[in-house]
């Protein structure tokens, strides 16, 4: 038995161990460039996944392509920035000094190139900031914790970051039009508290190109209208690495805006993408993540969304004993109503709930807008949980007009936990599958396979599907397959509308609402006795202890199958059913 005066000696022990820890963290660090060489060469490993083409384009974030070879120049005036710019040559570094707040100020056009990047950075030594490659913290801002977050190690506190700090309207920070090749690194970017809405930390103008905004803090206040962290504008090459963004909201009814994120864009008239959002934590109240659903002409292409933290705290949802007061709109954690190419890999998704206008889904492809197309989209080994409804997968329109294209999506080894109607306020339904399109060629090419759904709480529908009566064509070429999914209380449902009628019978719906489709190898958890028959080929299985998971429960569960599951090879391709759960572990080691 251990006696008191142990105390100290475990608190030194466990210090020992935190600066263990981080040695080895800074020594294994690296820049995640894993799908893209020197020269922005893409390595994919492939060019497709399933019917989805993956990206052809990259941008490679490492400090070593992003060279500035050029003199310092220190600022610590805080209206000394500007000058510092006009000053400035391509690869120069400008040194902010760190723990000094900055005026807002805007990036001028340079005319630089790949070997003569201008960096600005804070005048930290790169010691007291986290190593390349290991996202930042509030910690780096002498900020221990922050509340309702996700717990982040800080043993020595301390502001190490150069601030700079908006007072109202938008643009702390500002790349000009044509501005180029910029790198930042250890910023604070955030808004003064009570000076109403502040529309956009960072803004991108159009034209801008090859930017890395790395290891930087971009906030804004717990109780403010904050509405973007980065907006892309026009933007292309552009890396968002290794960075925390935290309290992007807009209040309900009272408020002057609507929907807030942390990374918006995909609205322009000028050419957008690559984009590489990376190794961030990211939190935004209508959506964590958007791209599209505003007026533009263009479709960014070749996007990385890897390894990022998405996560709302709870403490913004009503009825919470926490609850912070105010109404935030939420919506979902990850949007795409324009896009192609996009590679959505290795996240954290988690906290989303209804109540607002949408009920709590994780997930939407939505493509919004004559000029918008979501296609070729691969959402792969990603853990989404928390939620009141799963994925909302849609060729939708914008007012009486199609848009472009709602095609090709691969989504595969996802897993969805604590999908719950009642504690998220959401509709329960784990996908929509359903097409819009009234002229245009209508959804296509999708495939869900090899998805695990765990739930315990109230699950309404596993799938609602519909089409545009005005359409002569249905959806084509859905596969729905070795999926691991709870029944719902009313299965699989249309909207009841021209060739795709309400029916309570999976066959029946799959038959008139898709002109051709793959149902096979699927294991339905709890289907109702009674109800009409799935396709052949698919396991309705009592409940969920038939699955044979090796372990099911809210607390912390395996859902690996285990070597006595019936299910263990019964894929259609010879594989488990269900998502391969080492894939999304490995994907996801260490985001949290």
């Amino acid at each position: 038995m251990e006696s008191h005066s142990d105390g100290p000696a475990r608190i030194v022990k466990a210090l020992v161990l935190l600066v263990l820890l981080a040695a080895a963290t800074a020594a294994m660090a690296q820049p995640d460039n894993r799908y893209c060489k020197s020269g922005d060469t893409p390595a994919f490993g492939a060019t497709k996944d399933g019917p989805a083409s993956l990206p052809t384009r990259c941008v490679n974030t490492a400090l070593a392509s992003t060279p500035s070879s050029g003199k310092e120049i220190r600022v610590s005036e805080r209206n000394g920035v500007d000058e510092a710019l006009q000053a400035a040559a391509c690869g120069d570094v400008i040194v902010l000094e760190a723990g000094r707040t900055f005026a807002p100020f805007r990036l001028p056009a340079k005319k630089c190139d790949a070997e003569h990047w201008i960096t600005i950075r804070s005048g930290a030594a790169d010691s007291d900031l986290p190593p390349e490659g290991v996202r930042v913290t509030p910690c780096y801002a002498a900020q221990v914790s922050l509340p309702g977050r996700p717990p982040y190690s800080c043993p020595t506190p301390k502001n190490v970051l150069a601030r700079i700090e908006l007072k109202a309207g938008a643009g702390a920070i500002t790349f000009s039009n044509t501005s180029n090749h910029y790198r930042l690194i250890g910023l604070e970017v955030t808004r003064t508290a009570g000076t109403g809405t502040a529309y956009g930390l960072i803004r991108f103008e159009d034209g801008v190109d090859h930017v890395v905004i790395d290891r930087s803090w971009i906030h804004g206040t717990p109780q403010d209208e904050t509405v973007r962290g980065v907006y892309l504008g026009g933007s292309s090459y552009v890396g968002i690495v290794d960075s925390y963004f935290s309290d992007f909201h807009c209040i309900a009814a009272t408020g002057g805006c609507t929907d807030a994120q942390a990374i918006s864009g995909g609205n322009s008239t000028a050419s957008m993408g690559v984009y590489k959002i990376v190794n961030n934590y990211l939190e935004g109240a209508a959506e964590n993540v958007l791209l599209g659903g505003a007026a533009g002409s263009q479709v960014p292409a070749d996007i990385e969304i890897r390894r990022n933290y998405m996560f709302k705290p709870l403490t913004w949802q009503p009825g919470r004993p926490d609850f912070i007061g105010h109404n935030f709109i939420v919506k979902n954690l990850f949007e795409l109503k324009n896009g192609e190419r996009v590679l959505v890999e290795g996240n954290l998704m988690e906290n989303s709930w209804g109540g607002y206008s949408q009920v709590g889904y994780g997930i939407l492809l939505t493509p919004r807008g004559t000029w918008a197309a979501v296609q070729d989209v691969t959402i792969r080994n990603n853990l989404i949980r928390h939620i009141g409804s799963g994925m909302q997968l849609a060729a939708s329109t914008l007012g009486e007009d199609d848009s472009l294209a709602a095609q090709r999506w691969s989504i595969h080894d996802d897993l969805l936990e604590d999908l719950d109607t009642d504690t998220y306020n959401g509709a329960g339904i784990v996908f929509q599958i359903s097409s819009g399109f009234r002229k245009n060629l209508p959804l296509n090419n999708v495939s869900v396979n090899h998805v695990t759904v765990a739930t315990w709480g109230m699950v309404k529908s596993l799938m609602i599907v519909g089409v545009a009566p005005e359409n002569p064509r249905l959806p084509f070429a859905i596969n729905f397959s070795d999926n691991i999914v709870p029944a719902g209380t009313y299965s699989v449902w249309s909207t009841g509308i021209g060739t795709c009628p309400k029916s309570g019978n999976p066959s029946i719906t799959f038959k008139n609402c898709w002109s051709s489709s793959q149902v096979t190898n699927n294991v339905i958890i709890d289907y109702p006795s009674g109800q009409e028959p799935w396709p052949p080929g698919n396991f309705l299985v009592k409940d969920v202890g038939a699955v044979g998971f090796e372990h099911y429960d809210r607390e912390g569960g395996d859902y690996h199958l285990s070597a006595a599951s019936h299910y263990k090879h019964n894929a259609s391709d010879g594989k488990e059913v269900g998502a391969n759960i080492d894939a999304i572990n490995a994907a996801i080691e260490g985001v949290r």
